[in-house]
């Protein structure tokens, strides 16, 4: 059973205010918080049924609520199994390395498009995601699970991309409407690839810092594709064997 101290303190969590005051967010729903055991994350404490439970074995401070209160305490809306809380990691420096890809987000607002992209580079191995600083907070609740438990082994880290793309010793290609026939070029690895905010791509100050402006071919009359779509197919093309 949670305490009303407990249920009020978790919910504070669903303000980023807080979240920020505190150093500590939220994992929500079965699959996030097992992925969460097997990870350098450190939690606090899990709110959850018996019967998560019994599927968490190296882990002591669990506390086992009904699913009225698990849903109380749940920024979802159909979250009666589980949430964790869970100490923030300390953002790490980045330091350019000889990975072939590293994901640079310019501006992206939405959080299940972050979660996704998060996603899509745990599915083809990147480990590394440099966000603009005014691109959505990794730890909101909706980034987290869109995820799908993926937050675990991505690094992500904020910082000004201007600062990273000086490094000309490593390429960089962005996601425009005018640019090369992503089908058709050979990337050069290491690579930066660079996806713009939603609603306005890559900002101009970062547009001329891009080597190389790569699109997607359009056979349809749709205007645009969300941004996590995006990504997906230009990460397929990056990883094809050509």
């Amino acid at each position: 059973m949670i305490s009303k101290q407990q249920q009020k303190y978790v919910q504070s969590l669903h303000n980023k205010k807080y979240r920020t005051e505190f150093k500590q967010f939220l994992v929500e729903g079965e699959k996030g918080i097992l992925e969460l055991l097997n990870s350098e994350f450190e939690i606090v404490s899990i709110f959850c049924t018996e019967s998560l439970k019994n599927k968490i074995t190296n882990f002591k401070n669990t506390i086992v609520c009904s699913n009225a209160e698990i849903n109380a305490i749940s920024t979802l809306k159909t979250n009666s199994i589980g949430v964790a809380v869970v100490h923030q990691k300390t953002e790490t420096e980045y330091i350019a390395t000889k990975n072939d890809l590293t994901l640079l987000l310019d501006g992206i607002n939405d959080p299940g498009n972050l979660g996704t992209i998060i996603r899509l580079a745990d599915w083809y191995g990147i480990k590394t995601i440099i966000c603009s600083k005014n691109t959505v907070e990794f730890y909101n609740p909706k980034v987290i699970s869109a995820t799908m438990g993926s937050f675990c082994r991505i690094n992500i880290i904020y910082k000004e991309l201007k600062e990273v793309l000086i490094d000309k010793n490593i390429k960089s290609y962005g996601a425009f409407l005018d640019g090369e026939n992503i089908h058709q070029i050979d990337i050069e690895k290491p690579a930066y690839l660079i996806i713009g905010s939603e609603s306005h791509g890559i900002s101009p100050e970062i547009e001329g810092l891009v080597n190389h402006k790569i699109t997607i071919p359009k056979f349809g009359l749709a205007e645009s594709l969300n941004a996590a779509v995006a990504t997906g197919i230009i990460l397929d093309n990056f990883f094809k064997i050509k």
